[in-house]
C-alpha cells in the first residue's frame, strides 16, 4: 500500500482530516466512500475532484465506494445552496444512476477480483422502507438540534445569507447523510468517508453517529473546493457546465477548456486531475515554465484527461480539431472532421452565407471576396494579398485570381474556409 494522505498532500488535495485517519490507512486495507448527486445522467468536471480521490484511493490499495445518492437526491443537500432543488421520480434516478455508473467505470476498477475492487451503492436501496418513525427513534434523537443547528450549511441559511431559509426537508439532510455511513460502516465495513471541504460538517455528522450507533471509530477527510485563479468557480463556463457526456459537450469543447487554462491552474490541476506521478509532473512544471508560450503542460493536461473521460480516438480528433484554426491541418483534416465538431471549432470565426445555386455556376475569387461578401474591403486588397500569397481556401494557399470557385471547393457540400495571414478565419456557407 502506498501512503494515501501524502499522495493528497503533494496534489494539493487534502483540506481537513480527522486525527488518525493516516494511521487507520497505513494500518491496513480501508474501505472508503464518497457521495455523488444523481440528479443528472451525466457528471460534470465538478464532480472530478471526488472521482479522483476514489481513484487515488484504489491506486493506493484501498477499497473505493461511490454511493450514489438516490434518496438523499430526492431531499437536496442545503450545502452552498440557496434554494431547494427539484426533486426527481425514482425512475429518473435509476436512469441517472446507469449513467453514472458507466462514466466510473473509466477512472474505477469496479471488475477486478481483488479485495479493493471498487463498488457503487445507492442510499435509496436501505432508506425507500425504511419509515419516518423508526428514522426519528433510531436516529433523530442521537443528535441535537443544537448540534445541527452548528453546520455551517445550517447557520448560513439562518443567518441571512441565503433569504428562502430553510425546510424541514433540507434540515435533515445531514441526518439522512450521517445515517449513509453508518449504514456502509455496519454492512461493509466502511471506516472513512471522502467529500469536498463543504461537506465536512455533513461528514463529521456521520462519524458521530457511527460512535454513538455502532460503537466504533469512523474517519473522515475533504478536498479543497477547487476554484480557478481568478476566484471565479471551477468547471463553469458561459455556456454552463462542462460535462463527461460527450452529449452535453463534446470532446473537442472539452479538450479545449483544459487546453485554455491558464499557466497558474495548470499546475494545480496537473495534479488533481490526473494519475501522472511526482516525477513527471515536476518534470513537465519545469519544461513549461522554460518556454510557457508552448502551452506543454495544457497539452498534457487536456491529453491526460480527454482520454481518461473519452478514449484516445477522441482525443486525437480534439486536437486535429483544434489544429484547423490554431496549428498547422491540411485539407484532409477539414475533409475528416465530423460536422458537428467542425461547427464548434468555427463557432467564433465570422461567417457568410452564399447561394449555393451561384456558386455552381462558379464565381471569381475577387467578386466573392469582396462583393459577395465583406472578407476584403475591395477586390484590390484581395488581389494584393492573393499575390503575395497571404490568402488560403480550405486550408491551401490560393494564388490563382482568376480561377473560379464552385461547388467543388465546398467541404461537406456546404462550407467553404478562408484564412487571410496566419489568424484571420473565416467560413463561407453555400445554402
Amino acid at each position: 500500500m502506498q501512503n494515501f494522505v501524502e499522495e493528497l498532500r503533494w496534489r494539493g488535495m487534502l483540506q481537513d482530516i480527522i486525527p488518525g485517519t493516516e494511521e487507520q490507512l497505513l494500518k491496513e486495507s480501508t474501505t472508503a466512500y464518497v457521495g455523488i448527486d444523481p440528479t443528472a445522467d451525466s457528471l460534470h468536471i465538478g464532480h472530478l475532484c471526488g472521482v479522483m480521490m476514489l481513484r487515488h484511493f484504489q491506486r493506493c490499495g484501498h477499497k473505493p465506494i461511490a454511493l450514489i445518492g438516490g434518496a438523499t437526491g430526492m431531499i437536496g443537500d442545503p450545502s452552498g445552496k440557496s434554494a431547494e432543488r427539484n426533486l426527481l421520480t425514482e425512475d429518473a434516478l435509476r436512469h441517472n444512476q446507469a449513467c453514472i455508473k458507466t462514466q466510473l467505470e473509466h477512472f474505477l476498477d469496479f471488475n477486478s477480483t481483488s479485495a479493493n475492487a471498487a463498488e457503487l451503492v445507492n442510499n435509496y436501496d436501505w432508506m425507500k422502507d425504511y419509515t419516518f418513525l423508526n428514522f426519528a427513534r433510531d436516529v433523530g434523537k442521537l443528535i441535537t438540534v443544537n448540534y445541527m443547528m452548528a453546520k455551517d450549511s445550517v447557520k448560513k441559511r439562518f443567518n441571512g445569507e441565503y433569504s428562502q431559509g430553510m425546510s424541514f426537508t433540507e434540515f435533515t439532510y445531514q441526518l439522512l447523510q450521517g445515517y449513509d455511513f453508518v449504514y456502509l460502516n455496519k454492512t461493509k465495513n466502511c471506516k472513512l468517508q471522502m467529500g469536498g471541504s463543504d461537506q465536512w460538517g455533513n461528514i463529521t455528522t456521520g462519524t458521530e453517529l457511527i460512535r454513538r450507533m455502532n460503537g466504533t471509530e469512523a474517519f473522515a477527510l475533504t478536498c479543497p473546493l477547487i476554484t480557478k485563479s481568478d476566484g471565479v468557480k471551477f468547471g463553469k463556463t458561459e455556456s454552463g457546465n462542462v460535462w463527461l457526456d460527450k452529449r452535453y459537450t463534446s470532446p473537442y469543447k472539452f479538450y479545449q477548456f483544459w487546453v485554455n487554462v491558464s499557466d497558474e491552474d495548470a499546475e494545480r490541476y496537473i495534479k488533481i486531475f490526473t494519475s501522472l506521478t511526482k516525477e513527471e509532473i515536476d518534470s513537465l512544471i519545469a519544461e513549461h515554465r522554460e518556454a510557457p508560450h508552448l502551452r506543454v503542460l495544457q497539452k498534457r493536461l487536456a491529453q491526460e484527461v480527454t482520454v481518461m473521460v473519452h478514449s484516445e480516438q477522441d482525443y486525437q480528433s480534439a486536437v486535429d480539431a483544434s489544429n484547423l484554426l490554431f496549428g498547422n491541418a491540411g485539407v484532409e483534416a477539414l475533409q475528416h472532421i465530423d460536422e458537428e465538431t467542425f461547427l464548434q471549432v468555427m463557432e467564433g470565426v465570422e461567417q457568410y452565407t452564399i447561394s449555393k445555386d451561384a456558386l455552381a455556376q462558379g464565381i471569381k475569387p475577387l467578386e466573392l471576396l469582396a462583393e459577395m461578401t465583406h472578407i476584403f474591403p475591395s477586390k484590390g486588397e484581395a488581389r494584393k494579398m492573393i499575390l503575395a500569397n497571404g490568402f488560403s481556401i480550405n486550408k491551401t494557399k490560393l494564388t490563382d485570381i482568376d480561377k473560379a470557385i464552385d461547388t467543388n471547393d465546398l467541404i461537406k457540400n456546404k462550407y467553404i474556409l478562408f484564412q487571410k495571414g496566419k489568424k484571420s478565419y473565416y467560413l463561407v456557407i453555400a445554402e
